[in-house]
Parts: structure tokens; C-alpha cells; sequence
């Protein structure tokens, strides 16, 4: 656990099982160069039994499976100095009282954003030639068809609900199809989503125009719900949905209706709500409908890009310059 002589004291706590994929031993190793690690890593559960071991900690390193940051943990770290979080939200760890003490905290969305913009590029692609409409077809009339119709990647649109760090992620690799990308985000700015070849719509015109829509919502008061029979029923023939933020954003009994009513539309699902849905949910038996579970997110090795992502800015804090994935406290509330 040897760290530099003089260098900030760590803790690292989260989930034991993701833990060798998010921080295996080479990114260990880079930052014991920059830190003392303090003992072993610990889980929540061991955290909370030895509450003592985070009065010497200047710095916390975690990721899923992390430690709420409330009153009463900040009160038992009264060095905390930054939070380095190997993950994509922060949103269910950090508290009024933690942003009340001025602690910078760093996300790793943007590495998780890489793995989950590859997935819905890919289902994307299958959607534009309606792919898993044209197989499950194909099983059930037991013959090819003879004139195959789909719009194809040319000059099709593709809608994003969300421009966070995934849609804009996905928005930079849909730049190199031949497609109109639409994107409705109120906080996106029109002439910066131009840039990035996005045209930005109201949520109407997205599900009523475009041949695929992938959310990347994130989910709010606001948010919840939002994709209901209305949109639903408005998606053009053929359509593919896809979900990959989270699953309340759609109201599941409205989208179970509508599906059932149009077997042309596709839905692909790698979150839902609840999670996993319920053994005797439709989901499970409806035939235009692509159930995965999660896969979206970093899995495996793709998890290390987290974890070297911490490693990186822990290395900018030691050595005094600034963060790159701080997380801004105004923001904070409105991201996924």
C-alpha cells in the first residue's frame, strides 16, 4: 500500500465484486504512486463497522457501491479534500450537506458514456434497416420476402432524447453516417448542437419524424413518464425505440399497449422500470421487443476506462492543477 512520502492519504471504498474491473493492478499501481492508501479497500458495510479509518482521509476513492455522502459521513472525515468516483452518476451519493462543504467530486460518465454510446450506435444501425423487425417477420411467415423495405442509413433521421455526455458522444459518431441527427435537450444550445451536425426539435417533431429514437434522458420530476401513448403512437412506421438511460422514462403500460397494437415497431430495452421488470411482465412475451439486461454500461474490461479516468484526475489534484470531470454543483441536479 506504499504511496508517495508526503502525498494525500486515500481511501478507497465501494461493491467488492466490480471492484478488480474498475481499479485493477496497473491503475492501482498509478495511484499508489500519487497516494498513501490507507489499508486495504473496504466495502460500505466494512466502512461502517471501522468509521474511524476516514479521519485521516484526504481523498476518497470510489464507484459503485459508494458511501452516501451525507452529514454524518463528512462528519467522521473531517479532511476530505476531493471524491474521485469510478462511475457515471453521482446523483444517488451526494447530499445538500456535502455540496455545502465546497468537496470537489469527480464522475467517471464520461468513460462510461464510451461503452454506452457503441451500443445504441449499434442498435441505431440495425433500427435505420429495422433489422429486428424484418428477422421476426421472416420466423413467422417462414420465407424471405420478396422486396425488402427499410429506410437504411442514408439520409435518414435519427432522433435523441438527451444531449449529455452519451447523446453528444453518440451525436460525434453518427457525424460520420450519411443521416439527419434531431436531439431534443432544453438545455442544449442550438448553435452549439450545430456544430456537432444535431438539429435540435421539440419532442413532438422527434418521435413523429424520425425513423429511430434512442433516449439518453436523464430522469427528473419532469422526465419521468414523458414517453407515453401521445409519442408512442406517433413514431413512424417501422420505428425502432431505443432505451438505454432509464427505464421510468417511459410509461411501460402505455408503451406495452401501443406495442401490441403495432407490431411494426420495435423496442429495445436495456433498462426498465422496474429493474429487472417483473417475472409475469409483457415485456418478457412481446415479440417486438429487444429485453437486455444493462448492457449498455461499462461491463468487464471496459469498466478499467473508469477507473484510469480517476486515476488521471487524481493526478491533476495532487498536483495541483485543475479537474477536468469535476462535477458542477449547479449542474449537479439535472444530470442523469
Amino acid at each position: 500500500m506504499a504511496g508517495t512520502a508526503h502525498g494525500p492519504t486515500a481511501l478507497l471504498v465501494m461493491e467488492e465484486a466490480r471492484r478488480p474491473d474498475v481499479y485493477p493492478p496497473e491503475v492501482l499501481a498509478g495511484i499508489d504512486r500519487l497516494v498513501e492508501r490507507q489499508g486495504p479497500p473496504l466495502t460500505r458495510e466494512q466502512l461502517d463497522e471501522r468509521p474511524e479509518v476516514l479521519r485521516r482521509a484526504d481523498v476518497l476513492l470510489t464507484g459503485w457501491g459508494a458511501p452516501v455522502l451525507d452529514a454524518a459521513f463528512l462528519g467522521r472525515a473531517p479532511q476530505l479534500r476531493a471524491v474521485f468516483a469510478a462511475a457515471g452518476s453521482v446523483r444517488h451519493l451526494t447530499t445538500p450537506a456535502f455540496w455545502a462543504r465546497g468537496i470537489p467530486i469527480v464522475s467517471a460518465a464520461a468513460a462510461n458514456a464510451v461503452p454506452v454510446a457503441e451500443f445504441a450506435l449499434a442498435q441505431i444501425l440495425l433500427g435505420l434497416k429495422q433489422v429486428h423487425r424484418v428477422s421476426r417477420e421472416l420466423a413467422a411467415d417462414r420465407r424471405y420476402p420478396h422486396d425488402v423495405r427499410v429506410p437504411g442509413a442514408y439520409r435518414s433521421r435519427v432522433g435523441l432524447l438527451g444531449l449529455g455526455h452519451i447523446g453528444r458522444l453518440l451525436a460525434e459518431h453518427l457525424g460520420r453516417f450519411d443521416v439527419e441527427v434531431l436531439a431534443t435537450d432544453p438545455l442544449a444550445d442550438p448553435v452549439t448542437a450545430g456544430e456537432r451536425g444535431v438539429r435540435l426539435v421539440g419532442i413532438e417533431e422527434l418521435f413523429a419524424t424520425c425513423h429511430v429514437v434512442s433516449l439518453h434522458a436523464p430522469l427528473l420530476p419532469e422526465t419521468r413518464g414523458c414517453v407515453g401513448t401521445p409519442l408512442l403512437n406517433s413514431l413512424t412506421p417501422g420505428a425502432t425505440l431505443i432505451n438505454t438511460a432509464r427505464g421510468a422514462l417511459i410509461d411501460e403500460e402505455a408503451l406495452t399497449g401501443v406495442l401490441r397494437a403495432r407490431p411494426d415497431l420495435t423496442a429495445v430495452l436495456d433498462v426498465t422500470h422496474p429493474e429487472p421488470p417483473a417475472p409475469d411482465s409483457p415485456l418478457f412475451a412481446l415479440p417486438n421487443v429487444v429485453l437486455t439486461p444493462h448492457l449498455a454500461g461499462a461491463l468487464g474490461g471496459e469498466c478499467h476506462r473508469l477507473g484510469r479516468l480517476v486515476r488521471d484526475e487524481l493526478e491533476r489534484f495532487v498536483r495541483e492543477q485543475p479537474l477536468r470531470h469535476a462535477v458542477d454543483p449547479a449542474r449537479a441536479a439535472s444530470l442523469a
